[in-house]
């Protein structure tokens, strides 16, 4: 099995180059959203001192570790495989004795993932020299102590993704379904502000979502402003909604492919 995971790698890895143009779109749109947040914001605590308790550095330090995190938990199944379920495609990767989704589709994100990461790196650099972050309170055990939650977050998102991407197997309409849960995505998961900034509803309701993991708590864990006992609760948290989203994809995906045909299967 590792040496199939290995030449999907190369595969894929290989096939990401191919589309240039197309990675340079989507980090464009991946960094789009967290700069305009960090300019806004920052600007917002320079002319009042700090926002809810969170000072220029706060924001800076923020949004640069979300430009991070957001890349290492961030997933892309829906653009590569809701067009396989509608035109048919999909038909080629069945009969194949791998599942095309935890092997063929996984390996496409992760190549995905390391070359957005690769030019995000120079992008990153020039917004350090501009905005000065001070990441003195970051520690190596901070960093060791983020790797599960990235880790967590990554695999719930990428298995959330690919349950939603499977209820094309019923509809044309999965774009628009996942726009919802993109939208939810962004409130609950720390992306358009620190959730300490919500309401204190919108706080509570997070606590019980999956998507703080995405990008909230690892950001939180890596810059030191969590207690242990919140730790271990968002670990809670992470573990119950990975045994969730580990059983919704493999009931979506087992009723889906039933109802799956397409010309010539």
């Amino acid at each position: 099995m590792l040496k199939i995971y290995q030449r999907l790698w190369q595969v894929n890895w290989a096939e990401q180059w191919q589309y240039r143009a197309n990675l340079i779109m989507y980090l464009l749109y991946w960094l789009v959203s967290p700069v305009v947040y960090l300019a806004v914001w920052t600007t917002i605590a320079r002319s009042q001192g700090s926002v809810g308790g969170l000072t220029v550095n706060d924001f800076v330090t923020y949004y640069m570790t979300l430009l991070i995190v957001d890349q290492l938990t961030s997933e892309i199944t829906i653009h590569l495989l809701a067009y396989k379920i509608q035109d048919g495609t999909l038909s080629g990767e069945l009969i194949r004795p791998i599942h095309p989704i935890l092997t063929n589709t996984l390996m496409n994100n992760l190549a995905f993932k390391v070359l957005t990461i690769l030019a995000l790196v120079p992008v990153w650099i020039v917004l350090w020299f501009l905005f000065r972050p001070d990441y003195s309170s970051v520690t190596l055990s901070n960093l060791l102590l983020a790797l599960p939650a990235i880790l967590l977050g990554f695999t719930i998102s990428f298995l959330l993704g690919a349950a939603l991407t499977c209820v094309a197997f019923w509809t044309t309409r999965v774009f628009a379904l996942s726009e919802f849960y993109w939208a939810l995505a962004v409130m609950f998961s720390g992306q358009f502000v620190p959730l300490q900034l919500m309401p204190r509803l919108v706080q509570q309701i997070a606590g019980y979502l999956p998507f703080a993991m995405f990008k909230y708590i690892p950001i939180q864990i890596i810059l030191g402003r969590l207690s242990a006992q919140e730790i271990t609760r968002a670990y809670l948290v992470g573990i119950f909604w990975l045994l969730i989203s580990i059983l919704l994809f493999r009931w979506i995906w087992r009723e889906g492919v039933k109802k799956f045909s397409a010309v010539g299967a």
